[in-house]
């Protein structure tokens, strides 16, 4: 008779392991292979010590990642030997606070199917209690206070669970075992609605009816959900919507819609399969789709756009509001013009008072605002766009040359648009969920909160700090004064160096890349405005292969607002001085003139490589925009025009100029300027003169590419949302046999630079040469 052999073994499971049923899993699984030993939380992750068999033990350790929860995400699987302890059951205990801090925790998830059954089901003790929950769906990172994620660390805290509630969070065969937020009607939070002056109007079920009745009857309702307030209106009222556009001073800025069901949206717009899969995951991030000619849609909702940021209810209260009003409805953050969002509902009366007509509130405390996720589809890939709900707080893993040799935690307080901050500690990097442009004394104060809850989350002070190099970001002022107080070093790191190496460093790239840097704006290494940049790029360092040619921005940041200014520059550079009485855009020609008279004495026109500039100046040319009212408008108009274009043809000429010995390539987009005016002149169409100019882009990162030698090529900077653009320059790449590389976990745009900039400190100064 074979005997068998006993080995206890002790497993350490890091990454996404806490607030998704891993604990009852393991447990489950254990006594299912009749294995003994314990399983619980620790502030690293879950720990568990198993015993038995060995072929069950090596069973259980494989299974361990093939079946875990679907919302769990193992970054790391370590075992040890123990000696035996001769136990003969399986346990769950309670969690310590024994090593090293890391968020373990999910991110804020959507309500799972098994719940939203019972919200709706009149039999369940739940029926329609809009704070339903389970240990596979619901809010996590939004509610969280400290780690590890157990009820007293989450602002639940003060909810003490009844009797039904607490049995179910006790028993490890239920699906809310230790799910930290469940509650029900008896012991939960509670909903309320306020008039316009926060007076309470309803609670419960009442509050609901009322609210989604004023929704129906075109009014502006404030909704606290789970990371945040939405301003939730009625998509398919053009009055209703445009009101909505006066109050909140967004004059064309699309706005998200929520429709009630998946059918729903496939009436209004089209969907892939890729689509279809993000919009109903557990992440539920708006996802950008192409429109149809469906009228339900009121056309102030995203004009001039052929696409609708659509998204799925994802909080029990959303689905109770849309199964209430049966219409798609505007979801669009609470916020004012330029802020951040507003998660406290005293702070919502401050500051979206003369927005809502209403508000919607709840009494479980938001402890960190987390606005949605938005993303669109390049292909079959997806290009975040802005990383948030159901994205943070999960970490980025190094390897490689990423690792970097600097010692300690680093902080990386990333740029002044679209701004994320980031915390290196060892093989991961925490990036911050989405916080905004830091233009405003609430951004400002939202940003420094989002710093001071990294470090408290993780335990953590850096000892050391990156930032951009532009010395005017409130970003790079706040970390010279963190530098100067805690007394450690300061890492400046160029703009577009930090967007290649956000890429670089989610792929596991070592070496050097090609990086393709297209943006707005980024102060270089000379004192200029970079964008349109080729740079040969690793961790350490980076010199310039090539740049678009430089221009002049006539008074500077009115130039990013309005693209005639650049439109003028261009055909001035072009075809000469005669060329400033034909500059489109400008209602008078003093106007035009005052303008050319900056760029003559070049007086507050600073010079610039920027692509996103040479995208404004072609939009202005092409009559598409010539005044912005929100960030990357034109360049937007300008993808939109040649969407629905393909096929042969010819792009227009970019010549790339020889370098002087050590310097930099120079593209020279005149001629193509030159082409453009003398198409317009000849009436070929708008769409075909852009669709010509995102082919002549192609081309210029084709022949770079074939220059510099380097077979991998890093897209980064916010151009490379531009979903046209990508796939052309990817596929012009490509078939010259480069490898290509796009970014997967943190958007191409200024959300992305504080990884980068976070793992270029972690090697030293990088050197840079323009």
């Amino acid at each position: 008779m074979k005997t068998e052999t006993l080995v206890r073994l002790r497993v350490t499971v890091e990454g996404i392991v806490q607030g998704v049923g891993f604990r009852p899993f393991a447990c489950r699984l254990a006594r299912s292979l009749a294995l003994a030993g314990w399983v619980g939380n620790r502030p690293s992750g879950v720990v568990l010590e198993v015993e038995g068999p060995s072929d069950r033990i090596d069973m259980f350790v494989r299974r361990l990642r093939t079946d875990a929860p679907a919302s769990a995400r193992i970054e790391n699987l370590t075992t040890s030997s123990l000696p035996l302890q001769q136990e003969d059951s399986f346990s769950i205990r309670t969690s310590d606070d024994e090593g090293a801090k890391r968020l373990a925790i999910a991110p804020d998830l959507a309500l799972c199917d098994d719940c939203a059954r019972e919200l709706f089901d009149p039999a369940d003790r739940r029926f329609r209690y809009p704070f339903m929950t389970c240990a596979q769906c619901g809010p996590r990172f939004s509610l969280v206070t400290g780690i590890p994620y157990d009820r007293p660390n989450t602002t639940m805290a003060g909810f003490s669970l009844c009797s039904a509630c607490e049995e179910e969070y006790k028993d490890v065969e239920d699906r809310r075992f230790h799910a930290e937020p469940i509650a029900c009607p008896d012991c939960g939070p509670t909903l309320a609605l306020w008039d316009a002056d926060g007076r309470p109007v309803q609670t419960q079920q009442a509050a609901l009816e009322q609210a989604c009745a004023m929704i129906r009857q075109g009014g502006i309702v404030a909704v606290k959900g789970i990371g945040g307030f939405l301003l939730m209106a009625d998509a398919g009222s053009e009055s209703a919507v445009q009101k909505l556009r006066d109050r909140k001073h967004r004059p064309h800025k699309p706005f998200a819609v929520m429709f009630p069901s998946l059918d729903a949206v496939r009436a209004a717009c089209e969907l892939s399969n890729e689509e279809q899969g993000w919009l109903t995951s557990p992440r539920r991030p708006i996802v950008l789709l192409r429109r149809r000619g469906f009228t339900g849609i009121a056309g102030s909702v995203a004009p001039g756009n052929p696409t609708l940021g659509a998204l799925l209810p994802y909080a029990p209260l959303h689905h109770l509001i849309m199964e209430a009003v049966q219409r798609p409805l505007v979801a669009t953050s609470g916020n004012r013009s330029e802020e951040p969002i507003v998660f406290d509902e005293q702070e919502a009366l401050r500051r979206l008072g003369g927005i809502a007509d209403a508000f919607l509130v709840h009494d479980r405390p938001i402890a960190r605002p987390v606005d949605d996720s938005v993303l669109r589809i390049a292909g079959s890939q997806p290009i975040l766009l802005r990383r948030a709900r159901g994205f943070v707080p999960q970490t980025i893993m190094l390897k490689g040359e990423a690792l970097g040799c600097a010692a300690g935690p680093i902080l990386a307080v990333g740029g002044h648009l679209k701004n994320t901050v980031a915390m290196l500690d060892g093989s991961r990097v925490l990036v911050s969920q989405h916080l905004g442009d830091l233009g405003t004394v609430e951004s400002d104060a939202a940003f420094h909160a989002a710093i001071e809850d990294l470090q408290h989350l993780l335990a953590k002070k850096p000892l050391i700090i990156a930032c951009d190099l532009h010395p005017d970001y409130r970003s790079t002022e706040y970390a010279h004064r963190l530098s100067d107080s805690l007394g450690i070093p300061l890492v400046q790191v160029q703009h577009h160096h930090a967007h290649i190496a956000a890429c670089m460093a989610e792929h596991h790239l070592d070496g050097e890349v090609l990086g393709i840097a297209w943006d707005g704006a980024g102060y270089g290494t000379d004192g200029t405005i970079w964008g349109g940049e080729f740079l040969r790029a690793g961790y350490k360092g980076f010199s310039r292969v090539a740049h678009l040619r430089p221009f002049r921005l006539p008074g500077g940041e009115a130039a990013a607002r309005e693209p005639r200014r650049s439109a003028l520059t261009v055909l001035r550079e072009t075809l000469g001085e005669e060329a400033i009485g034909t500059a489109p855009g400008f209602d008078r020609p003093d106007q035009a003139e005052t303008v050319a008279t900056l760029l003559r004495k070049q007086l507050h026109a600073p010079v610039a490589t920027s692509m996103g500039r040479l995208f404004d100046a072609v939009a202005s040319l092409l009559g598409l925009c010539q005044v912005s009212s929100f960030e990357g408008q034109a360049a937007m108009a300008v993808e939109f025009a040649a969407m629905d274009l393909s096929g042969e043809d010819a792009g227009y000429p970019i010549e790339l100029c020889e370098s002087k010995a050590g310097a930099a390539c120079v593209a020279d987009w005149r001629p193509m300027i030159k082409m453009i005016v003398d198409d317009l002149e000849a009436g070929v169409a708008p769409a075909r003169i852009s669709f010509r100019f995102h082919l002549a882009l192609a081309e210029l990162a084709g022949l770079v590419a074939t220059r510099a030698g380097l077979p991998r090529v890093v897209l980064s900077g916010g151009c490379f949302q531009n979903a046209l653009l990508a796939g052309l320059v990817r596929t012009r790449l490509e078939r010259e046999g480069f490898h290509v590389f796009t970014h997967r976990e943190v958007p191409p745009n200024d959300g992305g630079l504080s990884l980068g900039q976070a793992v270029i400190a972690a090697h030293g100064s990088p050197t840079g040469r323009g």
